[in-house]
């Protein structure tokens, strides 16, 4: 991290406030709590996860210093499950960061997209892949998401944090009914399972994950013919 980026004194003093400040209410929670599962407890201790993160964070940046804490997963800190025991339906949702690491790729792909949609004429968007937010759009109406997950370094993408959450339900969703806030209204007490990919947690796990000798570099002239497997999967229709 260069000098210009790095955190100040005083936010790495106030980060060790607010973790002062979480571990009072941690405590005070614990004192009242109710029972074995009382929710204040958990909501505590996630504040208080939440905030010790960032400390060992800034701690870090600012002085190349660890704190001996050790943040659990979030598997270890959802509530009990508290959903059907026998589920008639579950969703699966899922969220994967990414960031754009090389936009001359990224553009040259949806620019191949676009090639293969169009060889018969011109077509409304041709030229949507001119830009990053519309060649973005190119590839994700073409490619499943599990496949530009797989192979994200062919698109100029690089991985950042990803989360999948199965929760159970007692019956199916209407249809429509939740697509404009699909994430909104999450009970944490009826997922079933959940598995999250940081580099928060997973440093070690993640060095070297996806390393490709044929992707790590973009040719300066953008000569991607030795790449013949990108071809939109339809790209013929």
């Amino acid at each position: 991290m260069s000098d210009a980026a790095q955190p100040t004194a005083a936010e790495v003093r106030a980060a060790a406030e607010a973790v002062k400040t979480a571990l009072d209410r941690h405590l005070a929670a614990v004192e009242r709590r109710s029972g074995e599962d009382d929710p204040a407890v958990y909501e505590a201790f996630n504040q208080l996860a939440a905030a010790a993160e960032v400390y060992d964070e800034l701690l870090y940046d600012r002085y190349d210093e660890v704190t001996p804490f050790e943040i659990p997963g979030t598997e270890d800190s959802l509530p009990p499950y508290a959903g059907p025991e026998e589920p008639n339906a579950i969703s699966v949702l899922i969220r994967r960061d990414y960031s754009v690491a090389e936009p001359q790729r990224l553009l040259a792909q949806a620019q191949r997209v676009e090639a293969a949609e169009y060889d018969d004429g011109p077509g409304a968007d041709e030229d949507a892949a001119g830009t990053i937010h519309g060649a973005l759009g190119v590839l994700f109406g073409e490619f499943e998401p599990d496949e530009i997950a797989s192979r994200h370094k062919e698109f100029g993408l690089e991985e950042g944090d990803s989360t999948l959450w199965v929760t159970a339900a007692d019956e199916p969703a209407e249809p429509g009914e939740w697509l404009e806030m699909p994430f909104e209204q999450v009970d944490p007490q009826r997922v079933v399972c959940r598995f999250d990919v940081s580099a928060v947690f997973d440093d070690e796990d993640a060095e070297g994950v996806g390393d490709s000798e044929e992707t790590d570099e973009l040719d300066d002239d953008l000569d991607l013919d030795e790449d013949e497997d990108l071809e939109p999967l339809d790209a013929e229709r």
